[in-house]
């Protein structure tokens, strides 16, 4: 093939870049705030037993993911391709390395988000409307074609979509904080001293516990970079957008989590799926129930866009560097410039998902999975900069080398913690991943053959 040709080829396959700041921002707190915030009191306050350890594990998982987007932005910016994490991998650490990052994202990481949000979406609106249980599938199924369609129409569509969704998902929250703080509360919530509950195990162990769950919680921050190569001023906004987003998300959480502790005692709120709608009941009366409800309807659906969007362009890039199977079939783009044949794949592998079931067991194990490779990336930030240092870099993280630092020490508290408590997730969340080694070996056979 000529050089002409390889041009044509590769402008045709060009991303548009169409989005700005706002869209960004939103796709940050759009694609964190989710379910987590609704469900989560329930995991991290029956892991820490008190209203101090609980506060303090959100604030903590805040701190680490901010130090962590703060970090993780340095790369964002020097390297503003589409494909985010994955080219950082790779330019740091090589092929096989970003390989199996992307591998673990499109086969586990990002149907399955999308699979377990759509199953929450369906239980939801189930519950809303008296529904039977044999509706949920369906409508998730549903929920998840909708929102690859609206992602059809190009990402402009998508971004205008993230940012209508955060705002409304914003306002049941807003409303929740606002009237919660207002109201006088009916249990006392002491700060300090900050200390675990009676029937922990301790209070390090429950910190820990704790603040693994707010870490599922805060998920999702990185994933703005998949779509840099979209952004119009990438150098500027993606570091904005992952710090500023997440600094809002820490502080959403907190007061959200602060009015659940004040409305209900820290017994009615451990272990209870339905924290976020008891406390709203207390605050609005019953009909407070089904306003929440909506609110989550809202906030999921706006979480599962997030993650369509960003998803569907880690295919496509492999697609490009022709590193799967029907590389040039993935690598293809609809007149919107968007990767339908990619978010296809995406979508079909969610939906076995949803009629499979499992996606709780399959969303933890790649807790532990991804935080490998966002450790990584930290680590990367410290090694390119020794490796590259011409590399032109448009932001550096503040406070270098401290906050890669904090950003690192958090990866490995987080993976410790995990590989303790859970180990026979970590074996099966490392087996699936090394699966994908033998695509890898195909791919670079097939390209030495040519």
């Amino acid at each position: 093939m000529s050089n002409k040709e390889e041009f044509i080829v590769e402008d045709s396959n060009q991303l548009n870049r169409t989005m700005t700041f706002f869209p960004a921002l939103s796709t940050v707190m759009g694609t964190v705030i989710g379910g987590g915030v609704f469900f989560k009191t329930a995991s991290v306050t029956q892991s820490t037993g008190s209203a101090s350890l609980t506060l303090l594990s959100w604030f903590l998982g805040g701190v680490i993911s901010i130090c962590a987007g703060l970090t993780a932005a340095e790369l964002s910016a020097a390297i503003p391709e589409t494909g985010g994490m994955v080219r950082y991998i790779e330019r740091a650490y090589g092929k096989l390395w970003s390989f199996l990052l992307g591998w673990a994202l499109i086969i586990i990481y990002f149907p399955a988000n999308v699979a377990a949000l759509s199953i929450v979406f369906g239980t939801q609106f189930k519950n809303l409307f008296g529904l039977s249980n044999s509706v949920v599938v369906p409508i998730a199924i549903l929920v998840g074609a909708s929102i690859m369609l609206i992602n059809f129409l190009g990402a402009r569509a998508s971004g205008i979509f993230q940012s209508i969704t955060l705002v409304c998902k914003l306002i049941p929250l807003a409303l929740i904080v606002i009237f919660g703080l207002l109201r006088q509360g009916d249990v006392s919530v002491s700060l300090f001293p900050v200390t675990a509950g009676a029937q922990t195990s301790g209070f390090f162990p429950a910190l820990g516990a704790g603040l693994l769950a707010t870490m599922f919680a805060y998920d999702g921050w990185i994933h703005v970079g998949n779509i840099s190569g979209e952004l119009k001023n990438p150098e500027r906004d993606l570091p904005r957008s992952i710090a500023g987003g997440l600094f809002c998300v820490m502080v959403i959480y907190l007061l959200v989590n602060f009015v659940y502790l004040k409305s209900l005692p820290i017994e009615s709120l451990a272990g209870n799926e339905n924290a976020a709608m008891d406390v709203s009941k207390q605050i609005f009366g019953d009909f407070g129930g089904k306003i929440v409800t909506i609110g989550i309807l809202i906030s999921v659906y706006g979480a599962i866009n997030g993650y369509t969007m960003t998803g569907m362009r880690i295919p496509y890039t492999m697609g490009l560097d022709k590193q799967l199977p029907y590389s040039n079939q993935l690598a293809k783009l609809n007149r919107n410039k968007v990767p339908f044949i990619a978010g296809l794949f995406e979508l079909a592998v969610a939906v076995v998902m949803m009629l499979l079931g499992g996606f709780d067991i399959l969303t933890d194990m790649l807790v532990f999975v991804i935080w490998i490779f966002y450790t990584l990336v930290f680590c990367a930030v410290i090694k390119l900069r020794k490796k590259e240092p011409d590399l032109p870099r448009p932001y550096k993280v503040p406070l270098y080398p401290f906050i890669p630092i904090i950003s690192i020490i958090g990866g490995v508290f987080i993976l410790s913690m995990t590989l303790i408590n859970q180990l026979s997730l970590v074996i099966t969340g490392l087996g699936l991943t090394a699966l994908g080694i033998p695509f890898y070996l195909y791919a670079n056979r097939k390209k030495t053959r040519k």
